[in-house]
């Protein structure tokens, strides 16, 4: 099983995103991009995991301290790791002290039950669409410093989820396995 921890983005956001989509799809050919429907904030990537491993995973994330709703707004465009290497394609969020509370909350707690925490800083985002080759045509270059300071909506999420990604032909198909509230 293909598993991750991430919160859900409402259907305004993903509108919003599907339309941004849609102007910078046809200036890029390399890229793959990101159905709406799959958009997401991940809290934590675990990657393949024995099935016998879910109700440890489940346990551990539901005894994750948290604080309340988290409050994002979603704003900007950028490239990781960098716009002279772009692979991922990004759109940006406010990151309130909740949030990142709540991701080191959820790596704390999957660090209990084995998963390595992870290295790298927390960096709330939105991914649009990767690239192996890590280049970007100027015309998506230019398109993304021109819409750099797009608004993309706010949310208040009360619920986090642990979801299974399943690799599909048309691309990856997500299930809910298990949610958690944030008002315990």
């Amino acid at each position: 099983m293909r598993l991750f921890v991430a919160l859900d983005v409402p259907g305004a956001i993903r509108v919003a995103v599907e339309s941004l989509i849609g102007e910078l799809k046809p200036l890029d050919d390399p890229w793959k991009w990101v159905r709406a429907a799959n958009l997401h904030v991940t809290l934590k990537f675990l990657g393949e995991v024995a099935p016998d491993k879910l109700a440890g995973i489940v346990a551990a994330l539901r005894t994750t301290p948290t604080s309340g709703p988290v409050a994002l707004k979603f704003h900007g465009l950028g490239f990781f790791p960098n716009e002279r290497r772009p692979r991922v394609l990004w759109v940006g969020m406010d990151a309130p002290q909740s949030l990142i509370g709540l991701a080191a909350a959820v790596e704390a707690a999957l660090a209990g039950v084995g998963f390595a925490r992870e290295e790298r800083e927390f960096t709330p985002h939105l991914t649009l669409a990767r690239n192996k080759s890590a280049t970007a045509s100027p015309k998506l270059r230019e398109a993304i410093a021109t819409l750099s300071a797009r608004q993309f909506g706010m949310m208040d999420a009360s619920t986090f989820h642990l979801v299974e990604s399943r690799m599909k032909s048309a691309g990856p198909e997500y299930t809910t396995l298990e949610s958690f509230s944030l008002t315990r």
